[in-house]
């Protein structure tokens, strides 16, 4: 019982769960095809860049990969509640936090009318944040 619950620590405090999967310097991740103040019509299409890193499904141990996830009317990464645990164990799926783990590079989200906010968060292989996070700017859409 006691090897598994040491075996149980040295996996939860793994650096690998706290957010040090190293990101390169100047890593970026962007919105392709929508811009801050953009109007757009429900359900609409969502593209994602990357620079200096490549995409690579979840579950992948490569170097200077991760796949993407988008964050929907929530606080920036870094200024939500739920940051500290999202950092060190990994983005939960929820209406605010959408995964990609296949690899995939767009989406076509539905969302209601009114005003959204967006920012795509690159995570590594167990969907944690790279260290340093590579993160978009928040933009705000409004649907029409």
């Amino acid at each position: 019982m006691r090897a598994i619950a040491a075996l149980l620590v040295f996996i939860l405090c793994s650096p690998v769960f706290a957010g040090d999967t190293p990101a390169p310097d100047g890593a970026k991740v962007y919105f392709i095809n929508l811009s801050d103040g953009d109007s757009v019509t429900s359900p609409f299409v969502v593209q994602f860049g990357l620079s200096g890193m490549g995409v690579a499904p979840a579950g992948t141990e490569k170097d200077n990969t991760g796949h993407h996830h988008i964050f929907i009317d929530r606080p920036p990464l870094g200024e939500g509640a739920e940051d500290a645990d999202l950092l060190e164990n990994g983005v939960f799926t929820d209406d605010n936090h959408r995964h990609f783990g296949g690899g995939q590079t767009e989406v076509m989200l539905d969302l209601p009318s009114g005003t959204h906010t967006l920012q795509l968060v690159l995570g590594d292989q167990f969907h944690v944040p790279h260290n340093p996070p590579v993160a978009s700017d928040v933009i705000t859409i409004t649907v029409e």
